[in-house]
Formats: structure tokens, sequence, C-alpha cells
């Protein structure tokens, strides 16, 4: 008997937990794909709710939004979309966060291609470089801002590849499409190291900082897992998790 009440009263609370687990659908930034992924697998494992992950250019998402998509979340690369989204009465007001300052890199999947100065750019030994294009991508306006301080921009402009986002610009780099590009250190550092290939980190006064915030969506304002997310993306476990791919914080 007690083997059947125990049974009972795990299937009831197994229900109830099934019943509380909500879905929530999460707009993120594409350089940000693989740190949102190890989030995702923890928040679920520890809250029992669902994500439903959609990376791109942060550009192509907040027209999405803008035109309806379902997004709940949205974890822009940059910090201007949001406020523009409250404006416009697309978020919650007061939500938006800086979830992570994102770092621009010069990376070739050659692990001897890429100086520690970024020398290369002003050699120009190369046909082409890859950088996201900057009308959608906040990664690809700090590769333009870059080669306008090192005055390079104009000489190289005919060699640019432009990816759609700072994603497929690094496939760009990593097939060799293009021997060399601009593109998120997350894509290419992990646990205190470059994963593979040769690169450059940016130094941040060549650019403006690539303040990258988090906002809840007028879609997701009823939804406790969209705001747990979020709250999540604050503590300790995540902000581990960011750091871990070089982000600032």
């Amino acid at each position: 008997m007690k083997h059947k009440i125990s049974l009972s009263l795990f299937i009831m609370l197994s229900a109830m937990s099934s019943a509380q687990a909500t879905t929530v659908s999460v707009a993120v930034a594409a350089n940000f794909s693989a740190p949102m992924k190890d989030i995702a697998q923890e928040f679920e494992k520890e809250t029992g709710h669902h994500l439903t992950l959609t990376f791109g250019s942060s550009g192509k998402l907040f027209a999405q939004i803008k035109n309806g998509a379902p997004y709940q979340v949205f974890l822009c690369a940059d910090d201007k979309k949001p406020g523009k989204l409250e404006n416009e009465g697309l978020s919650v007001p007061g939500s938006e966060f800086t979830y992570a300052l994102g770092t621009l890199v010069l990376w070739s999947a050659n692990p001897d291609f890429i100086d520690d100065n970024g020398e290369v750019l002003k050699q120009k030994q190369f046909i082409h470089l890859a950088i996201a294009n900057p009308a959608l991508a906040p990664y690809g306006v700090a590769a333009i801002e870059t080669m306008q301080k090192l005055k390079v921009l104009d000489n190289l402009r005919s060699t640019f590849v432009q990816g759609e986002n700072v994603a497929q610009t690094y496939q760009f780099v990593a097939t060799g499409n293009a021997p060399l590009g601009f593109v998120a250190l997350s894509q290419v550092f992990q646990a205190g190291k470059l994963t593979q290939g040769s690169a450059w980190i940016v130094p941040a006064e060549l650019h403006k900082p690539i303040r990258q915030n988090a906002v809840l969506l007028s879609k997701g304002k009823d939804n406790k897992a969209a705001e747990t997310l979020l709250a999540y993306l604050k503590s300790n476990k995540a902000t581990a998790i960011i750091k871990s791919y070089g982000y600032k914080l």
C-alpha cells in the first residue's frame, strides 16, 4: 500500500510540475548563440520551463518583432533597438537591462595568419575580409568603426564579404571562403582561451561599446517563465557562463 501511495504522489507531483512548465519564445542575437544554448540547458533543468530559441542578426529579429513575430524575450546585440521597441509599445517598460558587453575580434582559422596587433589589416595580403552587415548587425558596425579608426577602411572596402549576421560571417572564415574576418570573441573563445586559429582582440577604444541589452516583449508580459528567464540571466550561474565566452558584464 505504501508503495502505491508513494507512486500516486509522484505521478501527481509530476503532473503538477508539467502543468506549471511554460514555453518561452526567445529571439537571440547571433553572437550569443553558444552561451545562450548553455544557459538554456541549465535554465530548463533548474526551472522545468522550456525555451524556444531563434538566432539571427539583431536587425532582422528587430524587424520581425515589429511585424508581429511571437517572441516574448529579445536578447539584442545593442542597446538601441530594445529602447525603440519600448517607445513603440512593443516591450514592457522598465524591463530592459544589459546582459553582456561584447568584444570584437579579428579572426582567422589559420593559426599563423593574424598578428597580435592587427597589422595584417594594413598589409592587405588577402583577397577577402568577412564582416557582418553593418545595417543589421552591431558587430558589423563595430568592425567599420575599427577600420575607420585605423585609417584602413577605404583601402579594404573592396575586399568585404558581408554576412547577414555574425554567425554567417564566422562561417565564411571557418570554411575558408575568407581568410580572416571580424567576428564576436564568443565564437572563437571558451574557458579563457582561443579555441582555434589566430586572432587579434580589438581594443575597446577603437569602437563604441557593444552593449547587449535584453528586454521583455509585450507578448511575454503575462508569461511568468519569461520573467524568470530574464532574472536567471543575472544569476551567478548564467553570468559565469557568459564570462566564460569572453564577454564582460
